[in-house]
């Protein structure tokens, strides 16, 4: 748990006795699918789920963009999300005239991104996979965005991210803490990625977290940095900057955790000045202006307004207003420590290549 704050950390310890009714609706929910009083339903395709026991950023987008990229082109990839704080319910695919409001931000980013790929939002997962694949019956694997918890699918292979400066074993339940399912529900991935982690983490910490984990014997673990690329302007993309001890930084945010960027910034810029909203902010015309006056209010001549990609794609919609002002965007990317990279994709790829293997047996035995 993260008590950085002793605000904070009041309320959350008032919160205390709301934890334990919390715990006991998850435990209960989950002894009910481990008995097999609720059903789990499986899926004649891979599914690839990343997703957390815990609330807060640990890094889903980047590593679903990564398994993207890893398998594009070998295969039709769909990506399905729930499509956090959009404006539409049910099920909605990603088209050509769709925008975050109509499918949330992170599944817009992967759009943007990824505009040949699937892209489907729903809140129920179970119900969203048929008419994703009525939709795209070509799909040759669904990545499940953000689904851990959701048991009513079962997905042949789960990764699990938990971050490294507040990792689940050291975590305590919603809202006191941060987690939204039982530690011992990481016992269901099969893969566990400890993102975030410092780019020289040591082999005897690396030991250490892997010992306070304790992987079960089909659980692999891996650990990941944040790799930051060059910037480009929101609207042109082919427009890009550098940020170095010259450059002062308004920093706009509405993302869950932004404490490794502005670490980030705070190594690598002049300074930075910091905007600070809500995750998945919808930001308003106000915003806008009071990001443009907050700017105007830096006096520095060499400076830059910078954002994430995922609050980009809720930035953009200002569109010609943002033409005049270098506004600029920052990718990020995991990258495997220990280089591990290799090991990471030849099990993704040895995941994909047995199950197809053994429903094509399967399916030639009928």
């Amino acid at each position: 748990m993260n008590f950085n704050f002793p605000l904070l950390r009041t309320i959350r310890i008032l919160l205390f006795p709301f934890s334990l009714v919390y715990a006991l609706a998850v435990k209960l929910r989950n002894w009910c699918f481990d008995k097999k009083l609720f059903s789990s339903t499986s899926f004649n395709l891979p599914v690839i789920c990343i997703g957390n026991v815990a609330v807060g950023g640990t890094g889903k987008s980047p590593m679903v963009e990564l398994l993207v990229r890893m398998l594009k082109d070998e295969y039709a990839v769909a990506v399905l999300s729930r499509g956090y704080k959009r404006k539409t319910k049910g099920y909605a695919l990603a088209g050509e005239s769709t925008s975050a409001l109509d499918i949330g931000d992170e599944p817009m980013q992967f759009h943007t991104k990824f505009p040949d790929i699937t892209v489907a939002v729903g809140e129920e997962r179970i119900v969203a996979i048929p008419q994703l694949l009525h939709d795209r019956p070509e799909t040759d694997v669904i990545l499940l965005d953000d689904a851990f918890q959701h048991r009513a699918v079962k997905a042949g292979l789960n990764i699990l991210l938990t971050d490294y400066s507040n990792l689940y074993t050291r975590d305590w339940w919603l809202p006191s803490g941060d987690l939204r399912d039982s530690a011992r529900s990481a016992r269901r991935a099969d893969v566990v990625v400890v993102t975030k982690c410092p780019e020289e983490l040591s082999l005897e910490e690396r030991r250490a977290i892997a010992t306070e984990i304790g992987p079960a014997p089909h659980q692999q673990i891996f650990f990941t940095s944040i790799r930051y690329a060059t910037p480009y302007h929101i609207l042109r993309p082919a427009d890009t900057t550098v940020i170095d001890d010259q450059v002062e930084v308004l920093l706009v945010t509405g993302i869950a955790n932004p404490a490794p960027l502005k670490r980030w910034l705070n190594d690598h810029s002049k300074t930075y000045y910091e905007l600070a909203y809500s995750d998945h902010h919808i930001f308003s015309i106000d915003d806008w202006q009071t990001i443009v006056r907050r700017f105007k209010s830096i006096p520095a001549a060499n400076k830059i307004i910078l954002t994430t990609e995922k609050d980009a794609v809720r930035l953009i919609k200002f569109g010609q207003e943002l033409e005049d002002w270098p506004f600029y965007v920052l990718p990020i990317a995991p990258q495997f420590l220990f280089e591990d990279g290799p090991r990471f994709t030849d099990l993704i790829i040895k995941f994909i290549t047995d199950f197809n293997s053994s429903r094509d047996a399967e399916q030639r035995t009928e």
